[in-house]
């Protein structure tokens, strides 16, 4: 029986305790292996957009600990990160440089276009008249004189490129210290047997914070799927008040969606599904 490849190892940079992908190959290797995390950055041409969002890909703290456990992350190698940074420097002065020479022409064009109506209003106004050369000398003083200073250059700001800053302490925030945490503590591994035991049986997940829960469950990729599950995950010794359980299990019905009560056990996680069925 021939053995299967590991998986590829991703990159990780903590900033501060979000551990956070940059590199495009690296967010198609954790999305093969059935990790989803949130994009958290805004696109080159689009800085202040909301529906389409681009690098970095934050990762729950559970598939950080899985792809740890798996040994599919490492720290990004200072001298790849240094050689990345140069040649996202070049790329960013390059672009910056064609923006400015975009913007100077629509600046020039815009300035002869104002002088245009201005002159036409204060002639029309005076009820003098003005002749081609006229117009077309002032034109040329214009070209001659007009300047477009880089503070007028409007910058668009992206999170898509990383390490950009000359400052040695910005680029060291995006530095993971190594090796990675130890996410021991007993909530965070409760929640991280659930979520090992659902992306075992093929489940995709992502934070469930805004439904009140651990994590949504899909069946499937979620650009294909909707959520049919709402996690919250328990100890076994644990008590929940019966007002919370109420709660989730209505909000669960509100969106149509399943509430499962999630309890790791010492041979396997026990599961208990949840659903409004009204006041009594």
């Amino acid at each position: 029986m021939e053995e299967e490849d590991p998986p590829p190892v991703v990159g990780l940079s903590l900033c501060h305790s979000a551990p956070l992908l940059w590199r495009a190959p690296d967010l198609r290797a954790v999305r093969s292996q059935g990790l989803v995390g949130a994009l958290l950055g805004s696109l080159p041409r689009t800085p202040r957009q909301n529906g389409r969002l681009g690098r970095p890909l934050l990762l729950l703290p559970e598939e950080e600990r899985l792809l740890t456990e798996h040994r599919a992350a490492a720290a990004l190698p200072d001298h790849d990160q240094d050689r990345g940074w140069v040649e996202l420097r070049q790329q960013h002065e390059e672009e910056q440089q064609r923006n400015f020479e975009e913007q100077s022409v629509l600046a020039l064009e815009d300035r002869k276009a104002s002088l245009l109506r201005a002159m036409t209003s204060s002639l029309t106004q005076s009820g003098a008249g003005t002749t081609d050369e006229d117009l077309r000398g002032h034109l040329e003083a214009l070209d001659r004189n007009f300047s477009f200073p880089c503070a007028a250059l409007a910058v668009q700001l992206s999170t898509t490129r990383a390490g950009l800053g000359y400052c040695p302490e910005a680029r060291a925030l995006l530095l993971a210290d190594w090796p990675m945490r130890e996410l021991d503590a007993p909530s965070c591994d409760t929640r991280y047997q659930v979520f090992r035991d659902l992306r075992g049986r093929g489940f995709y997940l992502t934070s469930a914070g805004k439904f009140g829960g651990d994590f949504l469950v899909y069946p499937g990729d979620p650009l294909r799927f909707h959520a049919h599950f709402i996690a919250v995950c328990l100890a076994l010794d644990e008590s929940l008040p019966l007002l919370d359980v109420l709660a989730v299990a209505r909000l669960g019905s509100n969106v149509k969606k399943t509430v499962l009560l999630c309890s790791p056990g010492t041979d396997r996680v026990r599961y208990t599904s949840v659903q409004w069925s009204g006041m009594v």
